[in-house]
């Protein structure tokens, strides 16, 4: 791994100087759901968690009239019809369904009895509108091998920071599955010097304020048209909640302590639940709920989503805390559930979707380590343990949020060995428009001096976008979909970077850079693709802290935020230039010698 010339300086990468981008042309049309009718379907249509014969159809009536004359029954009715064709002139199956105030008039129809691998349109009705029209499909039947598995990963859209324009390209990709990995809404107040600001005039902490963001996230066109053209699977993290919430445990437990915490998850899950196309078995009971599960694609792959939130202890503050037996971050049954799923899947590819970076990340230049503890660094028996399973899992690959950073990583069995066994890959997918345009320079100089403690990393990249992953028989290969800008609404997307991971061979490589070194790696006992990186401190760059008022607060806010609250002047999803834990990690960093 090296650091390239100016060039992908601008570009806002950290890698090797042979890769190129390809810039995309104009913007993709408006697609599916771009447009709504009146206002009983503002929110739109979704669909989600596809199976080989059902899905789950979405939306959410809203009232005709706004105001108080337009205040919805307890009960509204609504038709909903699944079609071969969007013209709807082949209609296979129809129904009406109830949408209840106890739910937000939110509906949820799990379709049953359809076809694998078929594409299907549908619709809904009430209160004498029709809802735009969605596209979806259903997944590869059980023992069947499909060609290709096209999977957009998203995460981290923050209304303020930005707008959602990847996802006009994305929905150009046409993706089988659109898999997001958490922070579909933030939790933080309105600011006016954002680029956009959210409604109301504090935190949601009460469920008609959790609804209330989720509505106006929802009412984004681009948001809106990608939900209409593909099915989802979603996974909460954090701040759809409140920031590095862990387990029973506020981010601020003095002012929330467990029963008062536990009431604002209840609402923040309930309205989470109402807003997502995702079946009844996600439905919460309280503050409870069970989103880890899995979903097949043939034999062709098995995709585990889990949940790094709900079960976990709260972050250590030390680094003799992350390194403390015991401590979990998914939980013992979870993991067992994991690990038995991956062990008996049958599937090529063993697809791990994880809300937190699993790779190490050090950022203390030199002798000794620095991690954030939001991260699976902060829990590092409990990934050892994982990763020595890895090594019995056929091409385990994880697929992961929350950095507002393109990471693309090998993980080793021992991150602290240089020489330790590759056992998997890991793709950190960076933000659909969390921390804004950054500023690339100024990522450089932080991170250059840094790549050679983290060895293990293939790229950093600090421009927003997603990564579009096509999945064959033979391998994997991962696209980084760079937007130029999201501080306006005409940015353009690029190709910024291939990589490739080879069925069979443990890590990732970057196609045109590393192709070879990989390719020896078959033959290598260890897995490891023997490749070597060497810094350049004058290569790429990516995004900074000092980009806008919330990324110059850096590490300095998460002590502000966690000892007395956020200051009034600052957001609290401040991001620092370090790929911390959900911008800033909420404990202090600590190092210690390798």
């Amino acid at each position: 791994m090296t650091l390239g010339a100016a060039g992908a300086a601008a570009a806002g990468q950290l890698l090797p100087e042979r890769a190129s981008a390809s810039v995309s042309g104009a913007a993709a049309a408006a697609g599916a759901g771009a447009e709504v009718s009146g206002t009983v379907f503002k929110l739109g249509v979704a669909s989600g968690d596809p199976l080989p014969t059902a899905i789950v159809l979405w939306t959410r009536v809203l009232p005709a009239t706004p105001g108080n004359s337009g205040i919805l029954p307890p009960t509204v009715p609504v038709t909903w019809e699944l079609a071969a064709d969007s013209g709807f002139t082949s209609i296979v199956r129809s129904g009406t369904a109830t949408a209840s105030g106890s739910l937000g008039h939110s509906v949820h129809v799990d379709v049953t009895g359809l076809t694998p691998a078929t594409d299907y349109w549908y619709r809904f009705k009430a209160l004498d509108r029709t809802s735009p029209t969605g596209r979806t499909r259903t997944t590869p039947a059980a023992g069947s091998t499909p060609e290709n598995l096209r999977i957009a990963l998203a995460s981290c859209q923050n209304w303020q920071h930005g707008y959602f324009t990847a996802y006009r390209d994305m929905r150009a990709q046409q993706p089988d599955l659109v898999l997001f990995v958490g922070d579909y809404i933030y939790e933080s107040s309105a600011y006016s010097y954002r680029v956009r600001r959210h409604e109301g005039t504090g935190q949601p902490v009460t469920l008609a304020q959790y609804r209330a963001r989720h509505e106006q996230y929802n009412t984004d066109p681009d948001l809106q048209a990608m939900r209409a053209a593909a099915p989802f699977v979603v996974v909460f993290d954090d701040h759809e909640v409140e920031q590095d919430w862990a387990g029973d445990v506020a981010n601020d437990p003095v002012a929330w302590p467990t029963a008062k915490f536990r009431a604002r998850r209840a609402a923040a899950f309930q309205a989470f639940y109402e807003h997502m196309p995702i079946r009844t078995a996600q439905r919460p009971s309280g503050p409870d709920v069970q989103m880890y599960r899995s979903l097949d694609f043939g034999t062709l792959a098995r995709l585990h989503v889990l949940d790094t939130r709900q079960y976990r202890d709260d972050q250590a503050t030390t680094a003799a805390g992350a390194l403390q037996n015991g401590r979990v971050i998914m939980g013992d049954t979870q993991r067992e559930w994991l690990v038995q799923s991956m062990s008996g899947s049958g599937a090529r590819w063993n697809l791990v979707a994880s809300q937190v970076m699993m790779a190490e990340t050090d950022f203390l230049a030199g002798v000794g380590k620095e991690w954030s503890y939001d991260a699976w660094d902060g829990y590092q028996k409990e990934r050892a343990a994982l990763l020595a399973e890895f090594q019995d899992v056929r091409n385990p690959v994880v697929l992961s949020g929350d950095r507002h950073r393109t990471i693309v990583s090998d993980l080793k069995l021992d991150f602290a060995d240089p020489d330790s066994a590759v056992v998997g890959a890991e793709f950190v997918g960076t933000s659909i428009s969390s921390s804004g345009d950054e500023d690339l320079a100024a990522f450089a100089a932080e991170w250059a001096p840094k790549l050679a403690d983290n060895p293990h990393w293939k790229m950093i990249d600090a421009r927003r976008g997603y990564l579009l992953l096509d999945i064959t028989a033979d391998g994997i290969e991962a696209r980084l979909r760079a937007i130029s800008t999201v501080l306006t609404k005409n940015g353009t997307t690029a190709t910024a970077a291939t990589f490739r991971v080879e069925d069979g061979v443990p890590g990732v490589y970057q196609v045109g850079v590393e192709r070879e070194t990989a390719a020896s790696a078959q033959d290598s006992p260890s897995g490891t693709d023997g490749a070597t990186a060497t810094a350049d401190p004058a290569g790429p760059a990516t995004p900074s802290p000092a980009s806008t008022p919330e990324e110059a607060t850096a590490t300095a806010d998460a002590t502000a935020d966690t000892a007395s609250g956020t200051p009034p002047d600052l957001p609290s999803d401040a991001s620092s230039g370090t790929p911390g834990g959900s911008g800033v990690p909420v404990t202090p960093v600590a190092s210690t010698t390798p």
